[in-house]
């Protein structure tokens, strides 16, 4: 049998992390730029300029970016992002999780700034750069068929950084608030070494952060940086592709669980959409006959631990619950990938897992439900159509 390859992304943030950094660095390591830049235009209503240029830093050969825009474009609100996402020609998962990083960003600096993310007036999210940076960003891990981020503990600078806000005290209060829970640890360089637009990429790409793991290194990128950095640190994100042909190696993650005997589980749908889109990795309820007879739910959600603070912050404001119990275990999960297969209705997004028994295409809900929508058809045939393809394997 031979195995389906599981291919994993590195980001060795040596000096840091930045929207543009990232999007250079994938740019070196092959990712075609008309690809990158035909799938972009599917966002209207963004007018810019895409600058990329090939540049030495420390001797070592690297890309940088650049996005141009019109002097007077007008901010957005979080809203705006969002609609605008939505009304794109991208496909569904790339506009999801798109979403979901606007989202995430957005909150974290309605936090610091005390408002809200739908009230606040976005300068950052609002900028051409960014969304051009974010959703790049997960076109190109798409299409270099990307099906596992690592990342590795992040450097920050110190001093003051001027923005829209003011002036900020290095590492920026936003980007604290979105690394929570992600290691980071202290550098002697007076620069802003990783960027909001960074940290909400690196805690939300990444399947877990540590030492480069074991892989055959397929491609190498590097992305430069703006500003140089003291004693001659090259200010450069380097990224390693890589790929390895066995299921994936046991993995830790946390479980939370709590039993709830008070609680309306009409809320259920609700609470699972909000720990999914912080980070959860599965969310269940069981039912369960507690003390005195009372009937009750055991809810347990499983994380990687990068997530866990803020889940269980979820948990805690959602439910009934007024204490929680976690744990760490091991897990071992299949190699997988999303491909698109052909159907009546065109392609469509799904699962390819390899078992031990060979591979196997599941269908993906929601694009599913998308074209059972679209086309008003039974959500059971679009099923049926997808799955139909492990005959054709």
């Amino acid at each position: 049998m031979t195995s389906l390859p599981t291919t994993i992304l590195y980001l060795d943030c040596f000096s840091g992390i930045s929207g543009d950094m990232l999007l250079a660095a994938l740019l070196d390591s092959g990712l075609d730029r008309d690809i990158l830049e035909s799938e972009l235009a599917k966002i209207k209503g963004i007018d810019y300029r895409l600058i990329v240029e090939d540049q030495l830093r420390a001797g070592i050969g690297c890309r940088s970016v650049k996005i141009l825009s019109p002097s007077d474009q007008h901010h957005r609100y979080l809203d705006d992002i969002l609609d605008l996402l939505q009304k794109s020609n991208l496909e569904t998962s790339i506009v999801d999780r798109s979403s979901q990083l606007f989202t995430r960003l957005a909150e974290a600096e309605a936090k610091v700034h005390q408002s809200s993310p739908d009230k606040i007036h976005f300068h950052e999210v609002g900028a051409i750069d960014t969304i051009v940076d974010i959703v790049g960003s997960l076109i190109a891990l798409k299409h270099l068929g990307v099906n596992r981020v690592l990342c590795s503990p992040l450097p920050m600078g110190r001093g003051f950084v001027r923005c829209a806000h003011g002036v900020l005290p290095l590492p920026a209060p936003a980007v604290c608030e979105l690394l929570k829970d992600v290691p980071v640890y202290g550098v002697e360089q007076d620069h802003e070494l990783v960027t909001p637009t960074g940290a909400v990429l690196a805690a939300g790409l990444a399947d877990g952060f540590g030492e480069m793991p074991a892989m055959t290194v397929k491609r190498v990128g590097y992305g430069a940086g703006s500003h140089g950095l003291k004693n001659e640190q090259p200010n450069m994100l380097r990224l390693i592709i890589g790929e390895t042909h066995t299921e994936e190696k046991a993995a830790t993650v946390e479980i939370i669980e709590t039993n709830l005997d008070d609680w309306n589980s009409e809320g259920f749908p609700y609470l699972c959409d909000m720990l999914f889109k912080q980070g959860a990795l599965d969310v269940s309820l069981s039912p369960l006959l507690m003390k005195k007879g009372r009937p009750g739910h055991l809810l347990r959600v499983i994380c990687h631990q990068a997530h866990a603070l803020v889940l269980k912050q979820i948990i805690l404001s959602e439910t009934s619950a007024i204490g929680l119990r976690f744990r760490k275990e091991e897990r071992m999960t299949l190699a997988r990938r999303s491909i698109m297969v052909s159907t009546p209705w065109g392609e469509i997004v799904a699962k390819q897992v390899q078992t031990p028994q060979g591979s196997v295409i599941y269908p993906e809900y929601e694009a599913c439900r998308k074209v059972a929508e679209e086309k008003n058809i039974p959500l059971a045939r679009v099923y049926r159509a997808v799955s139909a393809q492990n005959n054709k394997q």
